[in-house]
């Protein structure tokens, strides 16, 4: 390739990456797994620690000129236990998808049995089977099993659970950790009662808070390691409105082989400049994130109720809609019939969700390209200021796309002019930055 093409082509890639903070800037972000950094997050990635190596743990380095790393890491550590009352915690882990599988690197061997939600019912693909393809099954070689699922209640059916495992376990199939959570989570799990028969069989149980952990840290959600949890893991751009990445956090007494389970098992050099972030968005939540998570919840039942009285049915009605910060829609008897048709319109509209599962949809004969459901999610808008006004405010551009069948193009000329007052990332020390501001450094 000629210099003068690899400069074009360089040139295009900065091009459309202001193009992107150019649509986010005039778009309502609802993806459930998505939050907006603070301009001091952001300043935290581009520090020089992005161009250094840290192998291990801090005063245990592979490498020299890690001083003054070694010292934001434990602060960034000190941080994470403070927020989550936590006796342990590590930063390391550079997604949540890789602090799971630490957690069960330290707690379990290749055959052993995991028991998770299936991922019609909210699991996430990294707990899925080795058919899959999900990262229990396929790269720790675990066997899994599944909660039974109560669909009306969008929760683990306790009671049945309870049973299978009793029938698991009489029947030689012994459970050797339980993995809580999942990427739909509008309601609390059993810690507590799933906690007590694991400790009774001599289990671990684990709660990946990867979609809760800002409301968990904050006293919105629930309590898992008070519940019983031995430890828990958590990405950190959901909820939680930090970098990229994954954290652990658990009781002293499993701090060495959650260390191992991260270094060496697998990890090398972790993302430093994203561990230093991680404190930056912990001190922030220390400060501000009881008013940040309750508003997040509060925004989300207002949304679902806005969304219903409109039409649309938001599932769970009966309880409120939601607890944390998903709604979870049934669209498949909207004129639009499915989430991917959903998704693309409103997307052409400047309004970003995703298509989701619903847990009946494969018994009836739908998939993940087409299913008969979308996921919102309220942590992104919360962050950048808006409240109960603008969630009915939403909800009617859901209705003029969907079920009056306006064009996309004139209700994205809207979309544009409503976020005109809404720039800014709130809850946060430093705000000066718009939130979606494009910092040139050539």
């Amino acid at each position: 390739m000629k210099t003068s093409e690899a400069r074009s082509k360089y040139k295009r890639l900065f091009e459309l990456m202001e193009k992107h903070h150019t649509m986010m800037r005039e778009a309502i972000p609802l993806i459930a797994s998505e939050n907006i950094h603070s301009p001091a997050v952001k300043e935290a990635m581009i520090v020089d620690f992005s161009d250094r190596y840290a192998e291990g743990w801090p005063g245990e380095r592979v490498y020299a000129g890690c001083q003054f790393i070694d010292q934001v890491e434990l602060l960034a550590n000190e941080l994470t236990e403070k927020l989550f009352r936590a006796e342990f915690a590590d930063t390391r882990p550079i997604s949540g998808v890789l602090a799971n599988l630490s957690v069960l690197t330290a707690f379990t061997e290749p055959g052993d049995r995991m028991m998770c939600l299936s991922i019609p019912t909210g699991g996430h693909i990294s707990s899925a089977k080795h058919k899959l393809w999900g990262t229990a099954g396929r790269v720790r070689g675990l066997k899994i099993q599944y909660f039974k699922y109560d669909d009306q209640e969008l929760n683990i059916d306790i009671d049945a659970t309870l049973r299978r495992i009793r029938r698991l376990e009489k029947s030689g199939k012994h459970i050797d950790i339980y993995m809580l959570g999942a990427s739909v989570f509008p309601f609390p799990h059993p810690v507590k009662e799933i906690a007590e028969i694991a400790d009774e069989f001599g289990a671990y149980v684990n709660f990946d808070a990867a979609h809760v952990a800002g409301l968990v840290a904050t006293d919105n959600f629930q309590d898992p390691l008070r519940e019983g949890a031995d430890s828990m893991t958590f990405s950190t751009h959901k909820t939680l409105p930090g970098p990229q990445g994954g954290c652990i956090v658990s009781h002293a007494k499993f701090a060495e082989r959650l260390k191992k389970g991260v270094f060496p098992a697998l990890h090398s050099n972790h993302h430093l400049h994203h561990m230093a972030a991680k404190g930056v968005v912990m001190a922030e939540m220390l400060a501000f994130g009881k008013e940040y998570g309750k508003q997040i919840v509060a925004n989300a039942q207002a949304l679902g109720q806005a969304l219903s009285e409109v039409g649309f049915k938001v599932l769970a009605e009966h309880k409120g809609f939601t607890k944390s910060h998903v709604l979870l829609i049934e669209v498949a008897d909207t004129p639009l019939r499915n989430g991917r048709a959903v998704e693309e319109k409103l997307e052409k509209a400047n309004i970003i969700i995703n298509r989701n599962l619903l847990p009946w949809d494969k018994r009836m004969g739908r998939d993940y390209v087409r299913p008969g459901g979308i996921r919102l999610g309220t942590s992104e808008v919360t962050r950048l200021g808006m409240g109960k006004d603008e969630m009915a405010a939403i909800a009617k551009f859901f209705k003029r796309l969907v079920f009056d069948g306006e064009a996309p193009s004139k209700i994205a000329r809207e979309v544009k002019e409503f976020r005109q007052g809404y720039q800014k990332v709130h809850y946060a020390f430093d705000t000066a930055r718009d939130a979606y501001e494009y910092v040139r450094l050539r």
